[in-house]
């Protein structure tokens, strides 16, 4: 007995020694009562990391509010139009420095020769988007609270924003062994942290509303969909949201009651507003892209259009951008116009 004991405390104090002079860069935060692992690791190099990659560019010079509105000088103007012409230049270069790299790049979404037009499938697009935008800081306070997003939140700087999926293809294509299907699984996918488990979790659960869960609510299995498959589904969901926010299981639930809303932390209710939000986006916004063929023919493999998950706008943060506050300098991209000027079903 005395050598088991001693055993396990030399065992403790190497992983504690391990810990404090082996891996100095990883601190612990504590989330919750002690003694139940309530607790998140951080590691000091990769927020480091992150932080550099998640700051906020600097605002465009502010320019005056007052003068003649964008929409009665300029040729169809379907959002954005009670600016003024002074503030509706300013949004358009900084969409041009958030979507498509650099200032002043007006033919990345126009025809020079003839601003109105909508024959660049890319101007179309920036209007919807920007309804998007709109109706998120708008309607979706309950997850981006305050701070709200704008087109950088996800592009930074590209057409097409880094992180976005397609169903079936987030990693490893499906594969069929014998008898049936794997469901992508025993193909490790970088969508689910490099785990076996299944590797498009998405489009069920972010497009579709399929329920979240791992514990049935009936025993018998009519009805029932929490099956040992479904976990797995439900798990590699998890997985994705780990990654895309830097976080683990605790940041979310309670390590003592995983299921029991009553004791979760607060970012779980965040959370749940955020799945059906991006269910929005997904479905009413780059559906109706995908619905109207926006997009010309082949753009993208089988003309299905990427979309979008939390990493999507995170980025590996626990709030975008580290919770800066890029709508107060661009207040346009809350203000949702009157409905009697722009229909959001219009392109």
């Amino acid at each position: 007995m005395t050598y088991i004991v001693l055993g396990g405390s030399l065992a403790i104090g190497l992983v504690v020694l391990y810990a404090a002079f082996f891996r100095p860069d990883v601190t612990t935060v504590q989330r919750g009562f002690k003694g139940i692992g309530m607790e998140l690791n951080v590691n000091r190099a990769t927020a480091k990391m992150q932080a550099e990659k998640n700051q906020m560019p600097e605002p465009l010079p502010a320019v005056p509010l007052e003068g003649p509105r964008a929409g009665d000088i300029y040729q169809n103007v379907q959002v954005l139009g009670n600016l003024s012409v002074a503030q509706f230049g300013r949004m358009m270069n900084a969409y041009s420095l958030w979507v498509a790299g650099n200032a002043n790049n007006c033919a990345y979404c126009h025809n020079v020769n003839n601003m109105a037009s909508d024959e660049v499938y890319t101007k179309v697009v920036a209007r919807k988007m920007t309804q998007m935008t709109q109706n998120i800081n708008q309607n979706w306070t309950s997850h981006v609270g305050a701070t709200g997003v704008t087109c950088y939140t996800c592009h930074r700087g590209n057409g097409i924003p880094e992180y976005v999926w397609w169903s079936g293809r987030p990693g490893p294509n499906e594969y069929t062994y014998g008898l049936g299907s794997n469901a992508q699984q025993n193909a490790p996918a970088e969508s689910v942290g490099l785990a076996s488990l299944p590797g498009d979790p998405f489009s069920s659960f972010l497009m579709g509303d399929r329920n979240i869960g791992v514990a049935g609510s009936e025993a018998l299995p009519h009805g029932n969909r929490s099956s040992i498959k479904q976990t797995e589904w439900t798990y590699g969901l998890m997985m994705h949201f780990s990654n895309a926010l830097g976080v683990n299981c605790t940041y979310c639930h309670q390590s003592r009651a995983f299921k029991m809303w009553n004791q979760s932390p607060p970012p779980r209710a965040t959370a749940w507003y955020g799945i059906r939000m991006v269910r929005e986006v997904n479905n009413k916004y780059i559906g109706y892209l995908q619905e109207n063929e926006i997009y010309p023919a082949d753009t993208y493999p089988d003309d299905e259009l990427p979309k979008a998950n939390c990493m999507t706008c995170h980025q590996g943060v626990y709030k975008p951008l580290l919770g800066a506050p890029m709508l107060n300098d661009y207040p346009s991209l809350k203000e949702l116009p009157p409905k009697d000027e722009v229909s959001l079903a219009s392109p």
